[in-house]
C-alpha cells in the first residue's frame, strides 16, 4: 500500500509546481527516486492495461478537467521512450484521476483536497479493494463447502527464524 497516495502526491505536487514533465522526470532521475504509478512489469505501449485504458476514457468524459491525468500522459509519452514498459500504470491512473476528480467536482476546496491526499485516504481505497476481495474469496469457500483456504506457512516464509524465537 502507499503507491496510490505517493503517485497522487508526486503528479499534483509536479503540475502545481509548474514544472514540466521532462523537468519533472530529470529531477526524479537525478535524485534516484522512482516516479511511482509509471511502469509496468508486463503491460507496455504495445500491450496496454486495459484498466487505464478505461479509467482514463471515463475520467474525460465525465470529469470536468483533468489536467493532473494529462500531466501524467504527458511523462508516460517521455518515460516511454526510453522504456516502452514505462506507462502510467493502473494505480498511477487511479490516483491522477482521484486528484482530478476531487478538485474538479466542486464539493472541495482545495484545502480539503490537499487533506484527503495527505491523510492518505487512496490507500484506504486499496485496502477496501482488497477487502472485497478477500469476502468474494471467503464466500467462494463457503458456497464450495469448502474450509477457508490457507496456503501452506513454509511456502510462504520468507523469514527462517520468527522474530524473538531465539532469545
Amino acid at each position: 500500500g502507499g503507491a496510490l497516495d505517493d503517485a497522487a502526491r508526486m503528479f499534483a505536487h509536479a503540475l502545481d509546481s509548474g514544472v514540466s514533465p521532462k523537468d519533472f522526470i530529470d529531477k526524479m532521475k537525478k535524485t534516484n527516486q522512482l516516479i511511482m504509478g509509471i511502469g509496468h512489469r508486463i503491460k507496455s505501449l504495445a500491450n496496454p492495461d486495459q484498466r487505464v485504458v478505461i479509467i482514463k476514457e471515463y475520467a474525460k468524459q465525465h470529469f470536468k478537467n483533468t489536467p493532473v491525468l494529462d500531466f501524467a500522459l504527458e511523462v508516460e509519452q517521455l518515460t516511454t521512450r526510453k522504456r516502452a514498459n514505462l506507462i502510467l500504470n493502473v494505480d498511477g491512473c487511479i490516483a491522477v484521476c482521484f486528484v482530478d476528480m476531487i478538485r474538479s467536482c466542486g464539493a472541495f476546496s482545495r484545502e480539503e483536497c490537499d487533506d484527503l491526499m495527505d491523510f492518505g485516504c487512496l490507500n484506504g481505497l486499496f485496502v477496501l479493494g482488497r477487502s472485497m476481495g478477500f469476502i468474494g474469496h471467503y464466500l467462494d469457500q463457503l458456497r464450495l463447502k469448502q474450509p477457508l483456504y490457507r496456503h501452506p506457512w513454509d511456502d510462504i516464509t520468507y523469514i527462517q527464524e520468527v522474530a524473538g524465537a531465539g532469545a
